[in-house]
């Protein structure tokens, strides 16, 4: 004679597979929820680390007018070593009167102060040029702080373009020399050459740590381009 199985232990044992799957379920969605922040972490870290490598406008910018300031402004001839119109010294101090002097000078010339004329004459397109011939090469050729150097790249490159494109719009020597001076004073403020070089508060404020840090970035790109010339 054989015993029947109790029917409650069957049925217990039939349901345990059945309670046991959506435990295993939600182990395996607890362990993807603990991995995704990993995960999350290192694409930030990548993203960032993409953006860091891609060279921004700014960046692109400065090279492009540090090489074509670089090939087409005036240079000493030879290799002349360490600048030696380093901050402090006579020479720099000639340059930076020179510079400045030159300035004033071209206003004068194109507001018609010196050598007035009814006409255009010769002394005042050299004083609407004077910011260009005489100004940025001047301010050029002493030791330069690098975002001095860059800012002075950039306005030999635009000094010319304004001279050129205004007189389409407004033929008077006083008014693009205004805009030159304008430009030159823009340029500065944006790169923080006033507050760095001059301790003037206008533009851009920048920290020691940064201008240390320019520092050396800029003067080894400036002895690559020395070498390679």
């Amino acid at each position: 004679m054989q015993i029947s199985r109790c029917p409650t232990a069957s049925l217990q044992r039939a349901a345990a597979p059945r309670q046991l799957a959506p435990l295993a379920g939600r182990s395996l969605r607890v362990a993807c929820r603990a991995e995704d922040p990993s995960k999350a972490s290192s694409t930030a870290t990548e993203q960032q680390q993409e953006q860091s490598n891609t060279p921004s406008l700014d960046q692109q910018l400065t090279k492009l007018t540090r090489q074509t300031a670089g090939t087409f402004a005036p240079r000493a001839s030879g290799s002349t070593g360490k600048n030696p119109a380093v901050k402090g010294s006579v020479l720099y101090n000639v340059f930076e009167v020179q510079a400045w002097v030159a300035l004033l000078a071209g206003g004068l010339l194109s507001f018609n102060v010196i050598f007035p004329t009814d006409e255009p004459s010769i002394a005042r397109l050299m004083g609407m040029w004077s910011i260009w011939m005489f100004t940025i090469p001047s301010l050029r050729a002493k030791e330069c702080a690098p975002r001095e150097k860059d800012a002075l790249n950039l306005l030999f490159l635009l000094v010319p373009l304004i001279n050129v494109a205004l007189p389409f719009v407004w033929k008077s020597f006083p008014f693009i020399f205004a805009a030159d001076v304008a430009a030159v004073v823009s340029v500065y403020a944006v790169k923080g050459v006033w507050s760095e070089v001059y301790g003037i508060p206008l533009g851009l404020a920048v920290e020691p740590a940064a201008a240390a840090a320019a520092a050396g970035s800029g003067s080894s790109s400036e002895e690559q381009q020395d070498t390679q010339q």
